[in-house]
């Protein structure tokens, strides 16, 4: 390449950057903090959360025991009657919180590994972590013989090595967006037949309750489930925020970023880590549930119309479509609850026939 292409090769990114850079407003706090406001983006962040507080007012509410709005505030201040207590605190708030709280970190983790390898399938169900925190399940429900929280540990390891070696398998002249997906692919589909394998060599009753616990369910979750999320989410998500700017010039690609002073490999790194973290304890607390990592960022994207990281925006998406899925599938068949993997798998299955008719027919336009 010459010298006056690649000056102009990068000369158009810096456009496109500051073309970014000029939409929206800057909100400042002090002198050394200020961040960027969309109003397209702040308007479907505050719809989200009207969303959110309607659902969250249905599932608290309804069910076969009815309790009014007014009685469930009373309950949450302290005044309530006993079974309303039980009720409301013991076991439809605790559930609420924990899809809740799963929902916002698919949604952010989705939204990053898909800026990171810069395509929408881009997503942990896709590139195998998903598959390995169901190993680490596996491993420890019909190996090792483990029970409850030993099951969610063994899916947050599996799911951290999992991710480890995808990373490292790709990693050759630095991590490449389809390479990682590749590479992620291949290491989901051993380890699905790896699962499939740990399945038909146990009993029939433990398969079963394996069978359950990998379809991905919120039934019974309790705060035990929900506080590991929370607290990891606390940690996290100021880190992947702090790294928001860096991650919209790398969706420029990697020349662009390095020309635009971006530590390409060490923001990667970074990002990847607490992704894959924020991923493998949504599965530690409710299983793998699918396709809500990869559906998210892109409705979240299509609502703002907005460039940039979106974080927000796809963790309050993430956390509406679990909650929406997981009203569904508590009263579309009741009294029978469905687990709501159920329901997001089978509204996930259309929507990524949907996404991967429109990029071919994209890439033959």
């Amino acid at each position: 390449m010459s010298a006056h292409a690649a000056s102009r090769s990068v000369a158009v990114p810096h456009r496109r950057v500051a073309d970014r850079a000029r939409a929206g407003r800057t909100v400042r706090a002090g002198r050394g903090f200020s961040v960027r406001v969309q109003g397209r983006t702040l308007t479907v962040c505050l719809g989200l959360l009207v969303a959110l507080v309607a659902v969250v007012a249905v599932s608290l509410t309804t069910g076969d025991y009815p309790i009014s709005v007014p009685e469930v505030l009373k309950t949450l201040a302290g005044q309530g009657r006993r079974a309303d207590e039980f009720i409301v605190l013991g076991l439809r708030l605790p559930r609420v919180a924990t899809g809740l709280l799963v929902g916002f970190a698919l949604g952010v983790a989705g939204a990053v590994f898909q800026l990171v390898t810069r395509n929408p399938l881009g997503s942990p169900d896709v590139i195998g972590f998903t598959s390995g925190a169901v190993t680490g399940a596996l491993v420890v429900l019909l190996v090792l013989g483990g029970g409850g929280w030993q099951t969610s540990f063994g899916a947050l390891v599996g799911g951290g090595v999992t991710a480890i070696a995808v990373y490292l398998l790709s990693t050759r002249g630095g991590v490449q967006g389809y390479r990682l997906i590749l590479v992620g692919i291949g290491v989901s589909a051993v380890l699905q037949a790896a699962n499939s394998y740990l399945l038909t060599r146990s009993r029939v009753e433990d398969a079963q309750a394996a069978t359950v616990w990998i379809t991905g369910s919120l039934n019974g979750r309790g705060w035990e489930q929900a506080t590991p999320v929370g607290v990891g989410l606390a940690l996290l998500l100021p880190v992947l925020l702090l790294s928001g700017r860096s991650l919209t010039v790398l969706d420029l690609g990697d020349d662009a970023a390095r020309a635009l002073g971006v530590d390409v490999a060490r923001t990667r790194l970074v990002v990847l880590v607490a992704a894959t973290a924020l991923t493998a304890l949504a599965a530690m607390a409710a299983g793998p549930i699918a396709f809500v990592a990869l559906a998210a960022p892109q409705i979240a994207r299509r609502l703002t119309r907005a460039v940039g990281s979106g974080l927000v925006a796809a963790g309050l998406t993430g956390a509406l479509v679990l909650l929406v899925s997981d009203l569904t599938a508590q009263r579309l068949f009741a009294p029978t609850q469905l687990p709501v993997g159920v329901v997001t798998g089978a509204v996930g299955g259309v929507y990524l026939a949907w996404l991967l008719v429109t990029q071919w027919r994209r890439g033959r336009g």
